[in-house]
């Protein structure tokens, strides 16, 4: 038996495995990057916070457009002071160092569903805000002499007789709010971290280019 096995084919080989090896690694990063990203939104919309919130979850491969050994993926949010706050159960104060004014349902929204404030909320709807203070509990800011309409907004009222007026609570006012620690974005980050060897290895064997969990 004769074996013919050239240098130029040696070195072939060699590049090809190496470019091989560029596509598993990219693949690989751009399966974890999308996995970790869609876990991250799961766990969101688990905890009730939306999928606007979870929606602001993006996941990025590095270098675009081409494959390389050393790709990296990203994945980051558009709003991480609210993912942390969640996240570490924060203790949310007023930055002025009174109160924190939570709207009731009579308070509406503003625009672009934003919650509204004390300040917008009179500008809005061109009434006061009258402070009643409650010991022990949760002081309020109410509006007097208010109907209200068929959505269950607080609005001013046009009767002259004071028929079907109401003093409307629009804002409870508290020193602080503990938030409940909804989410483990840290943990999620690390499994899917660790499921990165194996993808490489798998990737690596099989010649796959492409990504997807």
């Amino acid at each position: 038996m004769k074996l013919d096995f050239s240098v130029t084919g040696l070195a072939q080989a060699m590049q090809e495995e190496i470019a091989g090896g560029r596509r598993a690694v990219s693949a690989s990063m751009k399966e974890v990057g999308d996995g970790l990203k869609m876990e991250w939104r799961g766990q969101v919309t688990s905890a009730g916070l939306g999928r606007r919130l979870s929606n602001t979850v993006r996941s990025e491969t590095f270098p675009k457009g081409r494959d390389s050994i050393n790709a990296a993926t990203l994945v980051w949010s558009k709003a991480p002071k609210i993912l942390e706050a969640y996240e570490e159960g924060a203790l949310i104060q007023s930055d002025s160092g009174f109160f924190l004014a939570v709207p009731t349902a009579a308070a509406g929204t503003a625009s672009r569903g934003r919650k509204v404030t004390p300040g917008d909320w009179e500008s809005r709807r061109g009434l006061k805000l009258r402070f009643v203070y409650r010991k022990g509990q949760p002081s309020l800011l109410v509006v007097d002499a208010a109907r209200i309409n068929a959505r269950g907004l607080a609005v001013a009222s046009r009767s002259k007789t004071g028929r079907g007026q109401v003093t409307a609570v629009i804002f409870l006012l508290i020193p602080q709010v503990q938030l409940a620690k909804k989410l483990d974005l840290a943990r999620a980050a690390q499994t899917w971290e660790g499921r990165l060897p194996g993808r490489i290895v798998r990737n690596w064997a099989s010649g796959r280019i492409g990504g997807g969990r």
